[in-house]
């Protein structure tokens, strides 16, 4: 039920030119005719290029509002259903994987979206170079890959130096909201958000899901079975 459903985060990894560990792994499956033909027309249309100097978001937009970070968006579903939800809201969702990405532009231009951009690019280093600090409402991370291997974890995102970048790129009172279905790593994510003096935690421990969270078909088939689902909801401190 993890994002490793979603992305196919599997096998060998390395690291990025500057230094940190990526915790993805380009896949080579197939991308659809219908995929590629959404991704090659959505691109020039609704994504960004990555680019090693700070947007502006207002321009790329074209107005001042709320913004919301996604980092791994999967296949894009329920991303566009928050945007679809909350059109006041702008949102800009990060997803390496090209399947992924052709569908959220396949829903992007089906349901008419003006308020979610793309970039296709290591969540790491957009967040580093281009989210100017203090720009974001909110930031949304749902089920990264769990890395469940011992050996693997130092592959996860949820790591104390991203968490600050991520920290510092909130706005006073902005939220970071992640979600796992691996309980393991829902305690690393409690235990590194905790750790973080520019964050404080939401909730005593785990939150609800929160409304604006849908329950995704992963989630759905896993709750079928049994299996839990953890949100960890920290507000950045003013």
């Amino acid at each position: 039920m993890s994002d490793a459903d979603n992305t196919g985060n599997t096998g060998n990894t390395g690291d990025t030119p500057f230094g940190h560990i990526r915790s993805f792994v380009l896949r080579q499956g197939r991308v659809s005719d219908a995929q590629r033909r959404f991704h090659d027309e959505g691109m020039p249309r609704w994504g960004l290029a990555y680019q090693p100097s700070l947007l502006n978001l207002d321009s790329v937009f074209g107005r001042n509002a709320p913004r919301i970070l996604e980092i791994g968006c999967g296949m894009g579903e329920t991303t566009a259903a928050i945007a679809a939800a909350h059109p006041h809201t702008d949102y800009l969702g990060i997803e390496v994987h090209t399947p992924g990405v052709g569908n959220l532009l396949k829903e992007i231009a089906t349901r008419e979206l003006t308020n979610l951009r793309v970039i296709q690019h290591d969540a790491v280093d957009v967040v580093r170079n281009m989210i100017p600090p203090g720009a974001l409402t909110g930031i949304h991370i749902f089920f990264p890959d769990p890395w469940p291997k011992k050996r693997q974890q130092k592959r996860r995102l949820i790591q104390s130096p991203f968490v600050r970048l991520l920290a510092q790129r909130l706005a006073p009172g902005g939220t970071l909201h992640c979600a796992t279905d691996w309980e393991e790593y829902a305690g690393q994510m409690l235990d590194v958000l905790t750790a973080e003096p520019l964050l404080t935690n939401s909730a005593t421990g785990y939150a609800s899901r929160p409304e604006y969270r849908p329950q995704t078909k992963f989630e759905t088939r896993g709750l079928r079975l049994g299996h839990g689902v953890w949100d960890v909801v920290f507000r950045r401190i003013a």
